[in-house]
């Protein structure tokens, strides 16, 4: 009896691990949501975000609502919450403040983190962590967006980069290029993109494996034009005369 009960209650607790019953909202500590970030708050699009080699900032234009929801999806679609550090929040009037404010905080729940805003109207901006040539966020507000690479990055060579949704334009600014949508209002967008170093490399590649090839045939043929030459030379050789042991038809038929 003892046995079934301790397996009951081991089940039990799978279950509610699965749920994500243990796994409530929790605050993000104030020391991340206090750290220093500068940001730009005068950019031109809805959403902005700005990339660099470990972690990216967001600044998003917030209109009639008092929290933000956001997460990140990775490759096979399972989306996360975001540990947002250094948040901050810009009112109208360009009054800027972190999370000192009484109603300016960030929560982790289920797979997301909701940002509560100080303001219907305004601007919130945050930092948060990244690795990889890879960066996918979700179109978690209607408008433009922004995404500035790290510097000496690019898209646009399809076997080194990708980006989507399409209808995007691109211009480099300072070695940094930034990828714009004009109108999104749900989806995810996604940007995989190479250093500049490794179109070189993969250039340098090309090439070799091109001489490669191109030599591989120019000795080729050049095997073939000696056999050929060989042939031609023993063909000139050869003397065909009679076969000295014919001695004619056989008898009867002479």
């Amino acid at each position: 009896m003892t046995s079934r009960r301790v397996h009951a209650a081991l089940a039990l607790v799978a279950v509610l691990l699965l749920a994500g019953c243990f796994g409530g909202p929790s605050e993000i500590p104030e020391e991340d949501l206090t750290g220093e970030a500068s940001y730009d708050w005068e950019t031109n699009a809805t959403a902005t975000f700005n990339l660099s080699r470990s972690s990216y900032t967001t600044v998003v234009e917030i209109q009639n609502r008092t929290e933000l929801t956001v997460w990140r999806s990775d490759r096979l679609g399972t989306d996360s919450p975001v540990d947002v550090e250094a948040l901050q929040f810009r009112f109208e009037n360009r009054t800027v403040v972190n999370a000192t404010h009484g109603n300016l905080s960030a929560t982790r729940t289920g797979d997301n983190t909701v940002i509560s805003l100080p303001a219907e109207n305004g601007t919130v901006a945050y930092t948060a962590g990244r690795t990889g040539k890879r960066f996918s966020a979700p179109v978690f507000v209607e408008g433009s967006y922004e995404l500035v690479l790290p510097p000496s990055t690019r898209i646009g060579v399809p076997l080194l980069s990708q980006a989507s949704p399409g209808g995007y334009s691109t211009d480099v600014t300072d070695d940094r290029m930034t990828v714009r949508w004009p109108d999104l209002s749900d989806g995810t967008l996604t940007v995989r993109y190479y250093l500049q170093r490794d179109l070189l490399l993969f250039g340098g590649l090309a090439v070799i494996v091109i001489v490669a090839g191109g030599g591989g045939t120019v000795y080729y043929l050049y095997q073939i034009r000696t056999l050929e030459e060989r042939r031609k030379a023993m063909g000139d050789d050869i003397e065909y005369e009679d076969d000295i042991g014919d001695d004619g038809p056989p008898p009867g038929m002479r």
